[in-house]
């Protein structure tokens, strides 16, 4: 497929780039700065705006799919989405945060009280933006949250999903690897299961 990977540079943005193209796709990588990606064979590197939403509409069109792997306080939902439906392109799937997710019904993660501080305000622009999404009838989207811990890891390709609740190990433990993140996505990708829908991913 022809997919449009926004921030492509980013700590998931390039796993996502190297999953999609281990598995032959090819990527218009759209990034603040295209030198930071590296050359390699089905990339294009362009240098892209999430907050110039005819400029942005511009570089998407004529791609089968969008993925959004943008921090959600270093852009504008309401211009991602305008731009994303502006372009053309139905499919847009979106690196979502685990903030909230719920962990009792009812209870979202970001609202207990050990939630860390630094990442409320992201958290909580994530889950606005997945609200955002959940009445959205012109484009078939697909949020993908991950667990409360994301770090640089192994591709296991072992994992499990689940929905709108928080997934814990036997050890109470709510851990995935970026790469492991990736794997999932592109899965989401090529074989559709949770459109319109989130979905999560742990260990």
């Amino acid at each position: 497929m022809k997919i449009a990977l926004i921030g492509a540079s980013g700590f998931i943005g390039s796993r996502l780039l190297a999953e999609l193209t281990s598995r032959g796709h090819n990527v218009t990588a759209i990034v603040r700065n295209p030198e930071k990606v590296a050359a390699k064979p089905g990339v294009t590197a362009v240098k892209g705006d999430v907050f110039d939403k005819d400029g942005l509409a511009k570089l998407l069109a004529g791609h089968d799919a969008v993925i959004s792997a943008v921090h959600f306080s270093a852009s504008d939902p309401q211009t991602l989405l305008a731009a994303v439906k502006q372009s053309g392109v139905k499919r847009y799937l979106v690196v979502g945060g685990a903030g909230s997710l719920e962990v009792a019904p009812g209870v979202k993660l970001f609202d207990t009280p050990d939630f860390p501080a630094a990442y409320l305000d992201e958290a909580r622009k994530g889950g606005a933006f997945l609200d955002l999404l959940k009445p959205e009838q012109g484009l078939d989207w697909t949020f993908l949250s991950p667990s409360a811990l994301i770090q640089p890891g192994e591709r296991t390709g072992k994992f499990r999903l689940g929905t709108d609740q928080l997934l814990v190990d036997a050890k109470g433990n709510s851990a995935i690897s970026a790469e492991d993140y990736a794997v999932a996505l592109v899965d989401e990708l090529e074989k559709p299961a949770h459109s319109r829908r989130r979905f999560t991913i742990g260990y």
